[in-house]
């Protein structure tokens, strides 16, 4: 595979075409929204089933990107489990393959809105936000920058001649890096989304990941919205 690097902060930073991030200086790689343990969340709901394989091939993806970068820490940008209690849920046999993953490595879980609290029984810190030298990591975007998060589980489209391909994408500017989820059961929400746009006021570069590289796209600023007065016409 062949990673993009990314500058933030002065920093250079790796864009892996699997959705992670690596910051080589400081041997640190970041990944969001694995969201473990999602298929067996909803069939103990009772709700629509889910084949309960998301966990062995999450962790099957997740594997190989260790091997190769043997990193010193690994920062898992919140929703790590679908839900608060995903990790007891966890198959013996892909809780077992888990720790022996994050053996040799500094974990650290930032808690997101699917999973609010620590998983218990796995090594690693759990924390709001963490950082790290100049940059912020976090779950959610925040106000104060530079700053990597998840949540959105952004993803575009790419023009082709047969109409478009559509694929998970980071989203970055000079000042923020937004991951693609990386859990194999994840939809996504168009980087157009007001959500995500509202991130990157002055338009951003996307990443659409590709099976062995990335692709950049350019995203334009979003439209400004006149405000508008009681009758509806638009104010100075």
């Amino acid at each position: 595979m062949s990673p993009a690097p990314f500058y933030l902060a002065g920093e250079r930073l790796l864009l892996d075409p699997s959705g992670a991030l690596f910051w080589p200086a400081r041997r640190l790689l970041a990944v969001a929204d694995l969201h473990l343990e999602k298929g067996s969340h909803f069939a103990a709901r009772g709700g629509r089933f889910l084949p309960p394989y998301d966990t062995r091939e999450t962790l099957a993806r997740l594997a190989p990107l260790l091997r190769r970068y043997r990193p010193a820490r690994l920062v898992a940008l919140g929703d790590s489990f679908h839900d608060a209690e995903g990790h007891a849920r966890l198959a013996p046999a892909d809780a077992a393959l888990l720790r022996r993953l994050l053996d040799g490595a500094d974990v650290v879980w930032v808690l997101g809105n699917h999973d609010p609290v620590a998983p218990e029984g796995l090594p690693g810190q759990a924390v709001a936000e963490w950082r790290e030298g100049p940059i912020a990591f976090r779950h959610i975007g925040g106000a104060t920058t530079p700053e990597v998060s998840g949540h959105f589980h952004p993803r575009a489209t790419a023009p082709t001649r047969c109409g478009g391909v559509t694929r998970p994408c980071f989203v970055a500017d000079a000042r923020r890096v937004l991951l693609p989820a990386f859990g194999a059961y994840t939809g996504g929400l168009d980087a157009r989304d007001p959500a995500i746009a509202a991130l990157f006021p002055r338009g951003a570069r996307l990443f659409l990941l590709g099976r062995d590289r990335l692709y950049s796209l350019p995203a334009p600023p979003a439209p400004r919205r006149p405000a508008t007065g009681a009758t509806g016409t638009a104010l100075p």
